[in-house]
């Protein structure tokens, strides 16, 4: 999954794609470099972002998400917790939603089960404003995992279909340093749960501090935890350098299959 982030103020690329020709060419060098899905997103979740509106999210991402649609094959999700940009943007020729509130804004669940697309339920304590402040868990795998399982059963009781249900430990999100390697060890039994998992590490902060490094130079050790990840049973890799976690994935396949 290629990151689009179609906003000012993103952690990492906030800025870069808020023209649409430019988040088209984007998208268009994923989508070449073997990205399968397109995460298009118009609101910041990075520690200490303000909410913003439906109507700015929308301006935001409907025009991308129509150019995207228009020019490739390669299917486009939402990245968006608000139940307004979901029909927008699904109208617009999205075919996923991939929600950081897991469905639990008013009417979220209700309008995905009518939209009818796969979803992507993430866990995070708190809001990106306050997320970061202190979190805190008695067992920080067995909260997010059943935290996960209830969002879960409670998006199949609203009529989604089991098989249409991706879950994210949502690495980042509420979570310390420790909390996420702790997390990231447990993905095995996150994904033994039976449902795909969607892992997001990319460039975040959490790699940050193992290496002391700066956002623009974290891009080997999010490659490294993209491909750990995907042994360890994800199903879904969030990424913004698309070229080279393909290029990893393959050679790490080609070098050291999991089948011998």
């Amino acid at each position: 999954m290629g990151i689009l982030n179609v906003t000012p103020d993103s952690f990492s690329d906030g800025g870069r794609w808020q023209n649409v020709d430019d988040a088209l060419a984007h998208a268009i060098d994923m989508a070449n470099a073997g990205a399968d899905i397109i995460d298009v997103g118009g609101e910041s979740t990075r520690p200490g972002a303000d909410s913003i509106s439906a109507e700015i999210e929308i301006d935001r991402v409907i025009p991308v998400i129509r150019k995207i649609t228009a020019e490739l094959e390669t299917p486009v999700s939402i990245d968006t917790s608000k139940p307004e940009v979901m029909i927008a943007a699904v109208e617009a020729g999205a075919t996923m939603i991939n929600d950081v509130l897991a469905l639990r804004e008013p009417r979220a669940l209700e309008t995905a089960a009518r939209l009818g697309v796969p979803v992507c339920l993430m866990h995070m304590q708190g809001q990106p404003r306050d997320m970061q402040h202190a979190p805190s868990y008695q067992n920080v795998v067995a909260e997010v995992e059943a935290f996960l399982l209830q969002r879960a059963t409670a998006a199949q009781s609203a009529g989604i279909r089991r098989d249409q249900i991706v879950l994210d430990p949502g690495f980042g999100f509420g979570k310390s340093q420790d909390h996420n390697i702790v997390l990231f060890r447990a993905l095995p039994r996150l994904a033994a749960n039976g449902y795909p998992v969607l892992v997001g590490v990319s460039r975040k902060s959490m790699l940050g501090r193992l290496m002391a490094s700066e956002t623009a130079d974290r891009i080997p050790a999010s490659v490294v935890a993209a491909v750990i990840a995907a042994r360890k049973g994800a199903s879904i890799l969030r990424v913004h350098d698309v070229t080279e976690t393909v290029d990893a994935i393959r050679a790490a396949a080609a070098l050291d299959p999991l089948s011998d």
